[in-house]
């Protein structure tokens, strides 16, 4: 999609951090934007900051985990703007703790929020960016984590998700004339460590998300490199320039490629170990 001029957009978790940075860079490049976000109040200040840039722009709230309520913000977007041609599905949360103190409702909010307000997404966003003709692209994001399990388990499995479901579309995808992109970014200055605010009522209490005041070691380390982190608005030009180019796979830095390496190293030994077996068969 080279020229993004007029197109479409449709981005969950719009009201903030990358959300919002790709938002911006959408709007920058001419995109009419629907921004979607369970905060209600800073969703509003988004649309509004938007419009203030002269941006067609509108909002739509949603919680993003309940399959109805994503169907309901494309029924607002297709009345607002008639089609869409890219999907940013965006919103996610940190939350969930380590092995020993797991609990159903921390799991079910990570996986509905991460995971599976991704694939609502695409089931009811992809056949309307068919249906133009015109082609479109689907963003999703992931993380590094999705990429290398270095976060807490229902996290970094969210994150696998999204990354295993992008990269099992893409082929598939791409003869509907649909490009399939994920975001794997690394430490990004977002609200992520108070991902609590956003928690719906139904799921009381989940253990991992806090004041700050209890966390671990490493939680305290990840809450200050997302403070000293990237800037969103930056993550956003990836992300356009990433749709005009249909890379499939975005990321914003460079820090976690080490990790990565030895992540894959360690696999291709895996292989290596068998290498002159014979498998019965």
């Amino acid at each position: 999609m080279k020229d993004l001029a007029g197109k479409i957009a449709f981005v969950t978790g719009a009201a903030s951090g990358i959300g919002l940075g790709i938002a911006q860079a959408l709007a920058a490049a001419g995109c009419k934007v629907m921004l979607c976000d369970i905060e209600e109040a800073a969703l509003e200040r988004a649309r509004a900051d938007l419009a203030a840039t002269n941006a067609d722009v509108a909002a739509v709230r949603a919680d993003v985990s309940i399959k109805a309520e994503l169907q309901a913000a494309a029924d607002a977007t297709m009345a607002r703007f008639g089609k869409v041609h890219i999907l940013v599905n965006n919103a996610g949360v940190g939350g969930g703790g380590d092995y020993g103190a797991w609990t159903q409702a921390s799991w079910d909010w990570t996986i509905g929020v991460n995971l599976m307000s991704v694939v609502w997404g695409i089931e009811i966003f992809g056949p309307l960016i068919e249906a133009t003709g015109e082609g479109g692209q689907i963003v999703s994001t992931a993380s590094i984590a999705g990429l290398w399990a270095g976060v807490n388990p229902s996290y970094n499995v969210t994150k696998y998700g999204v990354v295993g479901l992008s990269e099992g579309l893409r082929a598939s995808m791409a003869l509907r004339g649909i490009g399939v992109s994920v975001l794997c970014p690394g430490f990004i200055r977002t609200q992520i460590m108070e991902s609590a605010r956003n928690l719906p009522d139904r799921f009381g209490a989940v253990e991992g998300m806090t004041d700050g005041s209890d966390e671990t070691e490493f939680a305290k380390l990840a809450r200050e490199a997302i403070a000293n982190g990237i800037d969103p608005r930056y993550v956003g030009e990836l992300v356009r320039e990433g749709i005009e180019n249909d890379w499939p796979y975005i990321v914003t830095d460079n820090d976690f490629e080490p990790v990565i390496d030895e992540r894959f190293a360690t696999i291709k030994q895996a292989f290596d170990r068998i290498r002159d077996r014979v498998p019965a068969r």
